[in-house]
Formats: C-alpha cells, sequence, structure tokens
C-alpha cells in the first residue's frame, strides 16, 4: 500500500484464477488535464516578465525582446532566475497582487468552451514541498473555480485523419477550468550536458499564470483525445490565450487513463487510474494512452490492484524504452503513487480576496472572442467550395489562418468577388506556398512574400495575364524579394512590372497565338486527327505544344479554348 494509506482499504481483485484469455472486453476510459500557460505580459501574482509571453521569449532575436529595464532580458538569452522578484521567491513582507488580464483570458478560453463563469471566485494555497515552489506551497483553485460545467463538441475523423461531419460528434464535458501559477524548473545536468551532483533550480517559469483545463473522463479512444488536444490548443492561439509551443512547455497535456474489464464470468473489474505527466507532443499522447490501454489488462493480472482510493499512480513517458512493447517503443515509467485532493491541505489563501464576475464583465470579456477554428472551417467549406483537406489545412495554424484571410481581403479590395478571392488564396498557399514551406521547414506566412503580394497574384491570374507555371515562378520570387508595399494596389502594380522584366506576362496578340497553335498542329498532326475524329483527350498534346512554342509566354486555358 502507498505510505499513510490502509491495505485493508483498498480494494483488490483476486486475478490468480484469470488469464488474458478471460478478458473478453477492455473498454478504453480517459480523462483529461491540460496545462496552459497564459501569454500574459506579466506573472500571475506579480509584475515580473512572464516567460510565455511573446516579448519576454528567450528563444526569439534581441529586436523581439523587451527594451532594458529591471529583471527584463537583454540582447542575449538570460541566465537562470532573472524573471524573479521577492513575490515569485515567497520572501517574506511580499503579497500576491492578481492578474486581471490572466482572469479576463481565463473567462475568454471558459466561454470558449461553454463553460459557467463563476459570480464569486477565491484563490486556494495548495500545499507542495517542492524545490521549484519556493514558497512551499502553490496558489490555485480548489472549490470555487474560475470556469466550471462546460463542453467541447469533438468531430469524428475519417480513415485518413480529415474531419467526418457526416458522424455524430463526441459530446466532452468540461469539469472546470481554474487559474493557478506554474511551478519553477528543476535540472538535473548542467546545460548542455554533463554530470552534476545537485540539482539547479530555475524560478523564471515560477509564478506563471498556469489555466488547467479538466475534462469529464468521456475519451474511449486515443484518437478522440487527440482530436481534442489539437482542438483546444487551436482555440487557446486564436484567442491569444496562449501562444501554444508544445516544445516550449506553454501547453502540457496530462491524461488519466484506466480500463474497465468485462471477464468471462460476468465480472467487471476498473484498473487504478494512471495520470501520465506533462506530455508535449501529440504523438506522445497518443502513444502513452495506447501503451496504457495495451498494459493495464496484463498489469491487473499481475498485481490484482483495481480503483480505489489509495491506488492512482503518476508516470512519465519515457519513448525511447519499452520492455514490455520490444524495441522501438516508449513505455510509461512509475514517478510516485498520486495524491488525493485532501492530501493537499488546500485552504483559502489569507492574501488575495475573492473575485466577484457581474454579467457585464462577462459580455464584455464575451465580445473579444473572435471565430473560431471550427467555425471557420465550416465557414471555408461553405462560402469558397474548398474541401475538408484544404480548410483543415488553412486553420491548422493560427498564423497561417490570418495570412489567408488577410490575402483574401486584399484580393477583395482588387475587386475580386468573396467567393472568387477566398478560392484563389486558399489554392496559392496550399500549391505554390505549401511546397516552398515543406522544403524550407516553415509555415507559409514566414516564407517572405506579403499578404498583399499573394493578392496581386491572384488579380494578374485571374485576368489571365499570368499562367499558372508563371504564377509558382513569382511566388518564389517575392518570397525572397517582397514588394515591401502595403497598399493592395500599389503592390498589383509592382508585382506586374516584376512579371513584365521577367517576360512572365501572357501574350493575348491572337496573331501569336494563332502562330503558336499552327506550329502545333504541324507539329502533332496525329493529335490533331485524333481531335476531328473525336478523341477529345488527345487535346493535351496539342495545348503542350503550343505552350512549348509560345515559351512560357502563353495561358494554356486560352490555347485550349
Amino acid at each position: 500500500a502507498p505510505p499513510g494509506v490502509d491495505r485493508a482499504a483498498i480494494a483488490y481483485d483476486r486475478p490468480m484464477s484469470y488469464t488474458l484469455a478471460d478478458i473478453e472486453r477492455v473498454k478504453l476510459v480517459v480523462g483529461l488535464e491540460v496545462h496552459v500557460e497564459l501569454a500574459t505580459r506579466t506573472k500571475m501574482f506579480s509584475r515580473a516578465p512572464n516567460p510565455a509571453h511573446p516579448e519576454f521569449d528567450p528563444h526569439a532575436s534581441g529586436h523581439e525582446r523587451a527594451g532594458p529595464g529591471p529583471n527584463t532580458p537583454g540582447p542575449n538569452t538570460p541566465g537562470p532566475n532573472t524573471w524573479i522578484d521577492p513575490t515569485v521567491l515567497g520572501l517574506p513582507g511580499a503579497l500576491p497582487v492578481l492578474n486581471r488580464a490572466a482572469i479576463e483570458t481565463s473567462m475568454m478560453v471558459g466561454l470558449a468552451l461553454g463553460c459557467e463563469i463563476a459570480q464569486t471566485t477565491k484563490w486556494d494555497r495548495k500545499s507542495y514541498f517542492y524545490p521549484d515552489l519556493p514558497k512551499a506551497y502553490q496558489i490555485s483553485q480548489y472549490d470555487l473555480p474560475l470556469c466550471f460545467d462546460g463542453s467541447l463538441d469533438v468531430p469524428a475523423v475519417d480513415a485518413k485523419g480529415q474531419i467526418d461531419f457526416e458522424q455524430p460528434p463526441t459530446r466532452i464535458g468540461i469539469v472546470r477550468a481554474h487559474l493557478e501559477e506554474d511551478a519553477g524548473k528543476l535540472l538535473h545536468e548542467l546545460p548542455g550536458g554533463g554530470a552534476l551532483d545537485a540539482t539547479i533550480a530555475d524560478y523564471n517559469r515560477a509564478g506563471t499564470p498556469l489555466l488547467e483545463i479538466v475534462t469529464q473522463p468521456d475519451f474511449t479512444t486515443a484518437d478522440q483525445v487527440v482530436t481534442f488536444c489539437r482542438m483546444l490548443r487551436n482555440i487557446c492561439r486564436f484567442l491569444g490565450a496562449s501562444e501554444g509551443v508544445m516544445q516550449k512547455g506553454h501547453i502540457r497535456f496530462e491524461p488519466n487513463i484506466n480500463t474497465h474489464l468485462t471477464l468471462r464470468d460476468g465480472h467487471v473489474v476498473r484498473t487504478p487510474i494512471v495520470e501520465v505527466k506533462n506530455l508535449n507532443s501529440f504523438k506522445s499522447v497518443k502513444s502513452a494512452i495506447e501503451y496504457e490501454a495495451a498494459q493495464q489488462p496484463a498489469r491487473w493480472l499481475r498485481d490484482g490492484r483495481v480503483f480505489g482510493p489509495g491506488t492512482k499512480q503518476t508516470r512519465g513517458w519515457n519513448e525511447h524504452a519499452a520492455p514490455e512493447a520490444g524495441p522501438g517503443r516508449g513505455a510509461t515509467v512509475l514517478q510516485r503513487e498520486k495524491e488525493d485532493a485532501h492530501d493537499y491541505r488546500y485552504f483559502p489563501d489569507p492574501d488575495l480576496p475573492p473575485v466577484r464576475i457581474d454579467e457585464a464583465w462577462k459580455a464584455g470579456v464575451r465580445e473579444r472572442i473572435p471565430e473560431l477554428p471550427l467555425a471557420r472551417f465550416r465557414r471555408y467549406m461553405d462560402e469558397f467550395g474548398l474541401g475538408p483537406k484544404e480548410a483543415a489545412a488553412l486553420i491548422d495554424e493560427r498564423d497561417v489562418c490570418f495570412f489567408f484571410e488577410r490575402s483574401l481581403s486584399c484580393m477583395e479590395a482588387l475587386g475580386l468577388s468573396h467567393a472568387r478571392a477566398g478560392k484563389l488564396a486558399a489554392n496559392l498557399l496550399l500549391q505554390s506556398g505549401a511546397k516552398r514551406a515543406n522544403e524550407l521547414q516553415r509555415e507559409v506566412h514566414e516564407l517572405g512574400a506579403q499578404a498583399e503580394d499573394i493578392a496581386a497574384l491572384g488579380v494578374l491570374r485571374e485576368q489571365g495575364k499570368l499562367n499558372n507555371q508563371n504564377v509558382d515562378e513569382l511566388f518564389g520570387v517575392l518570397c525572397e524579394s517582397p514588394t515591401g508595399l502595403r497598399q493592395p494596389g500599389e503592390s498589383l502594380a509592382r508585382v506586374e512590372e516584376m512579371a513584365a522584366q521577367r517576360g512572365m506576362l501572357v501574350v493575348r496578340d491572337e496573331g501569336a497565338m494563332n502562330a503558336w497553335i499552327d506550329a502545333a498542329l504541324a507539329e502533332q498532326a496525329q493529335a490533331a486527327a485524333d481531335v476531328r475524329a473525336g478523341k477529345q483527350a488527345a487535346i493535351g498534346r496539342l495545348v503542350g505544344a503550343a505552350m512549348k512554342h509560345a515559351g512560357g509566354k502563353a495561358d494554356a486555358k486560352a490555347l485550349r479554348e
């Protein structure tokens, strides 16, 4: 039994007479805890800079960071314990002060998840005795969370991983979303590697506003969990609540996993819950859940432990070792027996007053919520005629989505209809843009071309002044040498000039087109005869030959006509 737990109080089933063959059905049950670092400029209870805010990103270039000042980073990556103050360190006499921006940002996330917003919420001390929490407690929320009783509909996904609206979604209940402060980091080896006989405590992250979102145990597959995680990350990014960079710990997933085993004799056994801590990739979320789903039945046969008080475990994910699953597969590793709520000795924080939220405050926050990703997904298919794959690609990253909508807006300013502009902008970004983004391992909006340049390309193509080949080539030129113009009309004139200088503009001269066609007919006599005989597929050879004679100065569609 775990320390302090009466062995007799733990429910044990005696599986000695059972084997794997006796387990007729395994039902996976998963709940999820998600920790989101909010991108406010300062920390939750102090004015110290928040490393989750882009301005203080230690990986950003110097000009993107804050200017000189107390506790602000300079031109080089700051060292440990730079963004701290007496409140973060819990020094005597230092008192916490609430961060209003963090409260309002959390309310936005809660409203986006369909949560109720508390009329009164308060702050509690959660006792920890860890070196990464210098106060020996964490300021959190216990019985009166800021957001509660919400839900998120997770759409079904087909075999290709695309959203399938033909199938009913799965509603995932949101138990609560409460605000707290993050802990610091403990380093057990020297930066850059190397042995260390001590532990380094870095409190830069300590005090960062942390929104913990807790779901009901409504998931029954690992793929459902991953879809939810993707949706939640995207919602937080679209709201501006978090940058959501998982490699930097901005969002961390902790699935709570157990199984219900139906035995041949009719008994149903519930295995103990395993909480897998601090997963920071969708791949590790899926792998950890699938590993536990496979291992828990065999674990029950070995130790007989079933769901009950004192049986929950905290485990970590090691993607490099899986003795039970074979080489090359990851495994969960036991860290500790999990405490129950009473072990944390919650009590109201005497230094922080309760917060009362009226309807006017909630209404003001609700007005700031933008159109959310799933709504955009549906709209892009309805308004622009995009397929699910194309619409999903546009909403998958917030900045790509905003870049697409800026390009669309610039095309409309140049006279294209809304529907046509959306289709053209999507085609340009998902074809010419995606190809280069994949090659350079960047996002489309980071390639260099401006939204005004993309709009100019789309309009010139729509006007028949550029063919598809030259559009793609000029897209690459604009990535390397953007116009630098922020007025769509000016950018259009400059892009057309660039195309003319490179001999890319389509020749509309009827005489020239007839000459290219005559040359193609003479060169491809058999293809011409096939077309005259009714074999329309053969016209492709004629168009190709005419394009070759045109030297890239013709439009294939016009030649085909």
